[in-house]
């Protein structure tokens, strides 16, 4: 029988991030894709998550949809049969981050959303993912989103719960993953995390940055699924 596979999507993010995943995934999982446009609360994202979801399922987090992700393990632990965390972190809010998140806000309301994505977009992905195909595809993502919903998205990252406390609760196979090229979540903070984490794997996509998922679908998928192999044998 087919595990139940929630995959949620980060800061202006929606299905195009994971696009290339489910198929290659499909023998072994049901993967649903869940966004979070229109949000303006991390408590309230994993509250919509829940709804979305089975009694019981695994459950993968990209960037701010990893935040979401331990949030829905804070409130339903019983329900999530593994988690993975990717491109993410939980850390508190840093020194200059509210501010610098206020000027690519400024940027958005004042110029729009395409300008936005030429400027948010390029530092965060490798240089070698950065194809004429998929930079199309991923401005086109950012274009959906209004200068409002990101505005929302932001307020909900900067108002993020406390996290940390979360990690050594955390009893199900875990998974975190970031790029080698991923300057905004590095590896190095996920091995932060996994140190706290019982039972938890680091898997490092060489040539991805904080796009892993779009950038090396193939890589992340493979990961994914020696994931969800574990947990099916924690079934058994």
């Amino acid at each position: 029988m087919k595990q139940t596979l929630l995959l949620l999507s980060g800061l202006l993010c929606d299905e195009t991030v994971w696009a290339d995943i489910p198929e290659r995934l499909a023998d072994t999982a049901d993967v649903r894709i869940i966004s979070f446009r229109g949000f303006s609360s991390i408590s309230a994202m994993a509250a919509h998550a829940l709804t979305q979801a089975p009694e019981r399922f695994a459950l993968a987090g990209h960037s701010m949809g990893g935040r979401v992700a331990l949030e829905v393990v804070r409130l339903a632990p019983q329900r999530v049969s593994g988690l993975a965390l990717l491109n993410t972190g939980v850390h508190p809010v840093r020194d200059g981050e509210p501010q610098s998140r206020e000027r690519l806000l400024r940027l958005a309301f004042d110029h729009g959303m395409t300008a936005l994505a030429a400027q948010w977009l390029p530092p965060m992905m490798a240089a070698g993912a950065r194809s004429a195909e998929l930079m199309p595809r991923l401005t086109a993502m950012i274009e959906r989103s209004s200068a409002d919903s990101y505005a929302g998205q932001i307020t909900a990252l900067l108002n993020r719960p406390e996290a940390f406390s979360v990690l050594p609760t955390i009893t199900v196979p875990t998974l975190l993953l970031s790029g080698s090229e991923d300057t905004w979540s590095p590896v190095s903070q996920h091995e932060t995390m996994r140190r706290r984490i019982p039972h938890a794997t680091l898997f490092e996509i060489h040539g991805a940055g904080h796009m892993a998922p779009a950038e090396r679908p193939d890589a992340v998928a493979v990961a994914l699924r020696e994931w969800l192999a574990s947990i099916q044998g924690t079934r058994q």
